[in-house]
């Protein structure tokens, strides 16, 4: 049944419950238990060996950086790490996985008990941490033939096998009640906050797009007063926006049903982000349905007391602290660097302001049009189309008189279509500002003339009756005059300077 009801309708009668479980691909150079790379791209099936590819008599062996990278994402996450704990078998039909278990852990994770603090709307919202595990990512499964790019209707299916056995760190939710309707805007928050602090400890690219981090949503809905519901777990979600759409769309579509008197069942669903909505994929398992026992060929993990110190010691600049410098640095709100933290635009403002713009001229451009153009693209705002070098001279040509907002917009919108540079498209599309009196002054006698009434009224001393010759310059000019040139012009012309 298709949803009918507004979302703020839905919440003013239900209460949502979501949790996240995010999993992120570590950057190391070699795989889990063997020394494959792990380079992404490469051509299907050359980064497999013996033990990846699950072959009689191969012995995993494990990574030290890996685990290292775990437990510096568990610090972050102000966890408490195991001083003991050991690797699982997960049992389930893998096609994408040689050995047909995932190697993970169960009862006995790496790390437990952390939290993540992040603020919407100007509050701040703990979201708790259950735990943090490590664990082996699988294959990659392409099924071709088809229309939707899935199992059903394709006609083969091709399995690359070089990205089983990648480090894997799953983090896991507490479940977060009495979000109300802020529950899309609190997971997006979550997950970028995430995403952000992953990439200070520099343990993993975390490229959405390129699945190095997916997000599993998970979503019920209850009457106020009642027991939590029965959750849905929308799965492998790569992007932050398409987090929050994920959320607001399984709480239209779970209202819709418990309307109509239905119940949810427990299953894993897929968001499709050319509609917005979540289809059904499978019933979701239990614990007990994989089978979990401990993984015999491994020995258990006892990190080094004195080993965890000197990594929490040398734990990098937290996000949140970060901004909190960024934003005295800046001269900004504490609002204004919010607003810029949920368009995912810190760091790119950060990096434009190292080759050179000011951070005002920084934001206006990321916040700006920047940010309108992702938005209605459907992508990351690092998507966008520009680098932070390239907003870095574009603004230069701005604050050097060579451009003015207007033709900038337009030197733009050249870049992100794939021109060149700053430079190279404004040269090519002649969009240079023209602040040569010379040039100038037949436009500037054209518009007196033009305008007799106006010309007089400037005559007589009402040198503000000016902007409107400015105009019609401009429109003479396509933009292209420097502004404050023409005023001179004008008033040097009409005797009123």
């Amino acid at each position: 049944m298709e949803p009918t009801m507004s979302y703020e309708d839905v919440l003013t009668r239900y209460e949502p419950v979501i949790g996240l479980e995010t999993h992120v691909e570590l950057g190391t150079k070699t795989k889990m238990f063997c020394g494959c790379k792990t380079d992404f791209g490469a051509e299907p099936n050359t980064q497999t060996c013996p033990v990846c590819l699950a072959l009689p008599g191969a012995l995993p062996v494990m990574n030290r950086a890996a685990i290292e990278a775990t437990i510096q994402i568990g610090l972050a996450l102000n966890c408490d790490i195991a001083e003991w704990c050991r690797m699982a078998r997960k049992n389930y039909f893998y096609p994408d996985m040689p050995k047909n278990f995932q190697t993970s852990q169960y009862d006995e994770p790496l790390c437990v008990e952390g939290y993540v603090d992040v603020t919407v709307d100007g509050k701040e919202y703990r979201i708790g941490i259950e735990r943090v595990h490590i664990e082996e990512d699988t294959g990659k499964t392409l099924h071709v033939g088809g229309a939707t790019g899935r199992i059903h209707g394709a006609t083969e299916s091709l399995v690359d096998y070089n990205r089983a056995g990648i480090p894997l760190v799953e983090i896991v939710t507490k479940p977060v009640p009495g979000l109300g309707a802020l529950a899309p805007e609190v997971a997006k928050a979550y997950v970028a906050e995430l995403r952000d602090i992953v990439r200070a400890l520099g343990v993993s690219d975390v490229r959405m797009e390129q699945g190095s981090m997916r997000c599993d949503v998970n979503t019920s809905l209850n009457l106020p007063g009642d027991d939590w519901g029965t959750r849905t777990e929308t799965k492998n979600v790569n992007s932050l926006r398409s987090v929050e759409r994920a959320v607001r769309s399984e709480i239209i579509r779970q209202a819709g049903i418990l309307d109509d008197g239905g119940k949810i069942f427990q299953e894993t669903r897929h968001f499709q982000e050319t509609t917005g909505d979540t289809r059904s994929g499978r019933s979701k398992e239990t614990a007990t349905d994989y089978r979990y026992f401990p993984e015999p060929d491994l020995v258990p993990i006892a990190a080094d007391p004195v080993w965890v110190t000197s990594l929490r010691e040398a734990l990098p600049e937290k996000p949140s602290v970060k901004r909190a410098r960024l934003r005295e640095e800046w001269g900004i709100s504490e609002s204004d660097m919010q607003s810029a933290a949920n368009a995912g635009a810190v760091e790119l403002i950060e990096e434009t302001i190292a080759a050179g713009a000011s951070p005002a001229g920084a934001r206006k451009w990321w916040l700006g049009e920047l940010a309108r153009r992702s938005n209605e693209l459907g992508v990351e705002l690092s998507e966008a189309g520009a680098t932070p070098v390239q907003v870095a001279e574009l603004q230069k040509l701005v604050d050097d008189g060579k451009l003015n907002d207007k033709l900038a917009r337009q030197v733009l919108e050249g870049v992100v279509a794939g021109e060149g540079d700053p430079a190279a498209v404004m040269a090519s599309r002649g969009l240079e500002v023209v602040n040569d009196t010379g040039a100038l002054t037949a436009a500037v006698d054209e518009a007196i003339a033009a305008n007799p009434d106006i010309a007089a009224k400037i005559r007589d001393g009402k040198v503000a009756a000016a902007g409107a010759l400015v105009g019609a310059v401009m429109k003479t000019t396509r933009g292209q005059a420097d502004a404050k040139t023409v005023r001179d012009l004008i008033l040097e012309r009409l005797g009123a300077s």
